[in-house]
């Protein structure tokens, strides 16, 4: 019986495990979420938008337009609280401090933000969010 070199065992293996994540490796995930609340505090919605699920994408673009966040959102501080990675690797919760308000309003609000990130075709994506300046949007 032939033995494989290492390196092609561990390419094989590798290979195999290409769109799960490993259960307990956060790595991927973490400039994800950093980059989505980055992107928010700094009214960066177009890139927003690609942090989303695909079928969220237009729904929300036309919110910010609607709502006119760019001018009216201020998001003025935000702390990553809490990052859970479900069992099968593919899901994972994020709870986050998040200060901002919204024009006409001049009373800034502080919400817990619980969002849920999926992992999907090789990359995580925000699929819900309640409360927060998009609560009721993403649901």
């Amino acid at each position: 019986m032939k033995r494989l070199p290492a390196l092609m065992v561990a390419l094989v293996l590798g290979g195999a495990c290409a769109h799960t994540p490993p259960k307990s490796d956060l790595e991927a995930l973490q400039p994800v979420v950093e980059g989505f609340h980055k992107n928010l505090r700094w009214r960066n919605y177009r890139a927003l938008s690609s942090f989303l699920v695909p079928e969220e994408r237009k729904d929300f673009e036309h919110q910010r337009r609607q709502l006119h966040d760019e001018r009216d959102l201020t998001v003025t501080d935000f702390e990553i609280e809490d990052v859970k990675l479900a069992d099968d690797g593919r899901h994972a919760t994020v709870h986050s401090r998040i200060q901002w308000m919204r024009l006409p309003s001049v009373t800034e609000q502080t919400d817990t933000v619980t969002s849920e990130f999926i992992f999907r075709d090789g990359v995580w994506l925000l699929e819900k969010q309640q409360s927060g300046p998009f609560a009721g949007e993403l649901e």
